[in-house]
């Protein structure tokens, strides 16, 4: 009996019946796969992502997955903070203006002005050339002296390449003026303007970069006290500021057009 079993056919022994489909283990293998390459493509879409958008993808992810999730956070924008404007005591303007006040001083004391004007640096960089009003103006006249011409074109000639404004201010003492509707105010007011009007016609200084303003005997020096102390009140002071909106009178003021 045991004979007959050894001699049958190799090829008549039957298979092991197979099973249809893939094998467990595949489908377990795959579905890893497939797990491990949505994780990867989800890091490199989020690599920049903002954070924003990286809340709203999160959130859906959560969602798609059947977990209770918060809404997503609305999109918002980060408040940008202006700088704050520069002032006018500012290192930069205040260097500036310690250069100009230096150059106009060596120019008085070089070129043909007279000993009688005075520099002035202020502490928020304002640089005053002050003159007495002898020198521009006969005693109660508002019109310039033409002994005063060749001062006021060596001034304009140490003004002009300064980048700096220009405000002429008149001054008197506080002696009534006679003949004058308004006195001393009208007086320093005109001195201002004539002098503006001279730079203006003798193309000295362009009318942009100039004002004109009088202040009577509003704003003295000294008090009134004596002649002495009048003397030095009666003055034009010539104000120079690099403000480049300081002084710039009307708006409706057209360009070469004096405002009087």
């Amino acid at each position: 009996m045991a004979d007959e079993e050894k001699t049958i056919p190799a090829e008549k022994k039957k298979c092991p019946k197979c099973v249809a489909g893939a094998p467990a283990w595949m489908t377990t293998f795959a579905d890893l796969v497939t797990l491990l390459l949505t994780f990867f493509v989800l890091l490199l879409s989020m690599a920049n992502m903002e954070e924003v958008k990286f809340a709203e993808a999160s959130a859906s992810i959560r969602s798609a997955f059947g977990a209770r999730s918060l809404p997503a956070p609305s999109k918002f924008s980060i408040p940008i903070i202006p700088s704050p404007p520069i002032s006018k005591f500012s290192p930069i303007q205040h260097e500036m203006a310690s250069k100009v006040y230096k150059r106009i001083q060596s120019q008085l004391k070089s070129d043909n002005i007279p000993e009688d004007v005075e520099l002035i640096k202020k502490e928020d960089d304002t640089i005053i050339l002050r003159l007495n009003d002898a020198i521009l103006f006969k005693k109660g006249s508002a019109t310039v002296s033409p002994t005063a011409y060749s001062t006021l074109r060596n001034l304009a000639d140490v003004i002009r390449p300064l980048p700096m404004r220009l405000r002429i201010e008149g001054h008197t003492d506080s002696t009534p003026v006679s003949k004058r509707k308004i006195g001393n105010w009208n007086l320093s007011t005109d001195r201002a303007v004539s002098i503006m009007r001279f730079f203006k016609k003798s193309d000295l200084l362009p009318l942009d970069r100039m004002s004109a303003v009088g202040y009577g005997a509003d704003r003295p020096v000294v008090p009134n006290t004596n002649e002495t102390n009048m003397a030095k009140n009666r003055r034009v002071d010539f104000v120079l500021r690099t403000n480049n909106t300081i002084g710039l009178g009307a708006k409706g003021a057209k360009v070469g057009e004096l405002p009087l």
